[in-house]
């Protein structure tokens, strides 16, 4: 299930406050830092801000 616009709109990097590209593929839902080079899962719709639980890229 996709992430709500509005909400994609005001979601940033919990680490370093920069924008963050939303991926919606094979089975994966997750949210990009570049920046940051980390990936922030999105479990059930619900996307997992927390920098302890991120993955790098």
């Amino acid at each position: 299930m996709p992430l709500d616009e509005r909400l994609l709109e005001i979601l940033a990097c919990p680490k370093c406050k920069g924008e963050l590209e939303y991926r919606l593929g094979d089975g994966e839902e997750a949210l990009l830092c570049h920046a940051c080079r980390l990936r922030y899962e999105v479990d059930d719709g619900i996307p997992i801000m927390l920098i302890d639980e991120a993955k790098p890229l």
